[in-house]
């Protein structure tokens, strides 16, 4: 298998960064059989989701679909909106030098959007993030909602993990082969607690079994190496989001200090007696809490 060098920056985009290999892929999501006379162009943008990681594969079917898939290990519940701002990347290029102030209508692909899964929290085989969810209720402002907004985006997650899916991975030796390596990687990691011992256990026993074989017995050495790379930028990305929580709840408790402070000394300052004040400060903290819950 040769490698597209240009979507080399994570295994999954490595592996899937071919015209084959997307038309199994895609043909085993949407249930049909696409044949070798159908072009498959990719049009990546290189670093636009992942802040210098390629995880997010852009391809055209003929002229007729533009086809975004990424590949993730955590839910984002924001891809919609993502996933919006990449598509117009894409269109910009697709159209980029035709006049669109003339009357005749630019004909542009039909979008699809799709998550493939691997995490290991719980998830269904499939879900659906629209970005209409995000969007904000404008009936505080006496406006009905109406009916469906007027922009929308809809993404389909599918959950790619070994045991899920079935008739995908039936349809996608690829992808079936990708995500049982992934299992091996996982199980070794328990047993052997180190994760450089249990990939390299995972890429011998998956050539053993005939498993990706080609594709490992070439690149062993690089896809090692590629996924630690990408699994300790997960797991620094994890601690990342923990750390912004707790400066987050840290900034809240210095806020919520501060204001009691300059809300005694007004008090203070009007002659509240100290009851006074204890009672005044209670009554703030009760309304605190059930802004918050609301």
């Amino acid at each position: 298998m040769d490698a597209n060098r240009e979507y080399k920056d994570s295994v999954f985009s490595w592996l899937f960064g071919e015209p084959d290999a997307l038309r199994e892929l895609y043909g085993a999501l949407v249930g049909v059989a696409l044949g070798p006379d159908i072009p498959i162009t990719i049009n990546t943008l290189e670093g636009v989701l992942f802040k210098g990681r390629v995880n997010d594969i852009s391809f055209e079917i003929g002229d007729m679909l533009v086809v975004l898939i990424e590949h993730q290990s955590t839910i984002n519940e924001n891809m919609p909106l993502r996933l919006l701002m990449y598509v117009a990347r894409i269109y910009e290029r697709i159209a980029g030098g035709r006049d669109m102030y003339r009357e005749r209508r630019i004909p542009l692909p039909l979008p699809e959007f799709v998550v493939l899964y691997n995490g290991t929290a719980p998830y269904p085989d499939e879900a659906v993030l629209k970005l209409s969810d995000s969007f904000a209720d404008p009936s505080g402002l006496g406006l009905g909602k109406g009916g469906s907004p007027p922009l929308d985006l809809a993404v389909r997650v599918y959950n790619i993990n070994q045991g899920h899916n079935a008739p995908i991975m039936s349809h996608s030796k690829t992808l079936e082969g990708y995500s049982v390596f992934i299992a091996k990687v996982r199980e070794y990691e328990r047993k052997l607690k180190s994760r450089d011992e249990a990939m390299r256990a995972a890429v011998a026993e998956c050539i053993k079994e005939g498993i990706l074989k080609d594709f490992l017995e070439t690149h062993a050495a690089e896809v090692i190496n590629m996924l630690l790379t990408e699994w300790n930028w997960d797991d620094a990305f994890a601690v990342q989001r923990e750390e912004g929580r707790e400066e987050g709840r840290e900034k809240g408790r210095e806020e919520g200090l501060e204001e009691g402070r300059n809300m005694v000394l007004e008090l203070v300052r009007r002659g509240y007696s100290a009851e006074q004040i204890e009672a005044e400060l209670a009554a703030g903290k009760t309304e605190r809490t059930e802004t918050a819950g609301k």
